[in-house]
């Protein structure tokens, strides 16, 4: 009875193994990456975030509320200047395809901005921006950091704000977006046998 019962069990295994291989419970599907050719090597992708359906937390001192109700913003007088929001990431296609970071913090008189973007099915990228925006509206920051498929990728990240000018009325309505632009290139690599000669 004993044997019955341990075989019963292994069958049991190899019959769930093999109809979780057969039919996976999760379908996960990755977005296909819109990536350009820059004219001059490299290259661009665009990403943007409906303002305000897509931003999913904000903290900052003295601000109203953050999102979602019951997250209180520390009242620590370390982060009496720093506002932290966290968004949804679209592609050109307006799919959801990651989670983006943004950090402003003020100390005397200088400002600091970063950007995080995570996809997760690509990796993670970080960049420090500039200060003020240049004279066509974007505000450019280099990649000093990344994972997975950004790893070995340098470049820059440009962030622009663009108003809604539109005369709709509808409660949905936009702000506006904020549009990103990831331009990058590749780490150069030791060429390994008789090309490296050469």
């Amino acid at each position: 009875m004993f044997k019955t019962f341990l075989l019963g069990i292994v069958l049991g295994i190899a019959a769930a193994a093999g109809a979780l291989y057969l039919v996976p419970p999760v379908d996960q599907v990755r977005e296909a990456s819109i990536v350009t050719v820059a004219p001059n090597g490299g290259n661009i992708e665009s990403f943007h975030i409906n303002i305000p359906m897509d931003r999913v937390i904000t903290g900052a001192a003295g601000e109203g509320r953050a999102t979602p109700e019951g997250l209180d913003w520390p009242a620590e007088n370390v982060l009496a200047n720093v506002r932290t929001e966290i968004f949804k990431i679209r592609n050109a296609r307006d799919a959801v395809i990651g989670v983006g970071v943004r950090t402003a913090a003020r100390q005397d008189d200088e400002i600091v901005i970063d950007w995080m973007i995570h996809l997760p099915a690509r990796g993670s990228l970080f960049a420090g921006m500039e200060a003020a925006p240049r004279e066509d509206g974007f505000r450019l920051g280099r990649i000093s950091a990344g994972s997975r498929e950004f790893r070995r990728l340098r470049g820059s990240v440009g962030e622009r704000w663009v108003a809604n000018t539109s005369d709709d009325d509808d409660e949905d309505a936009q702000d506006g977006r904020i549009e990103l632009r990831a331009a990058y290139v590749g780490e150069l690599e030791p060429l390994d046998g008789p090309e490296a000669d050469e």
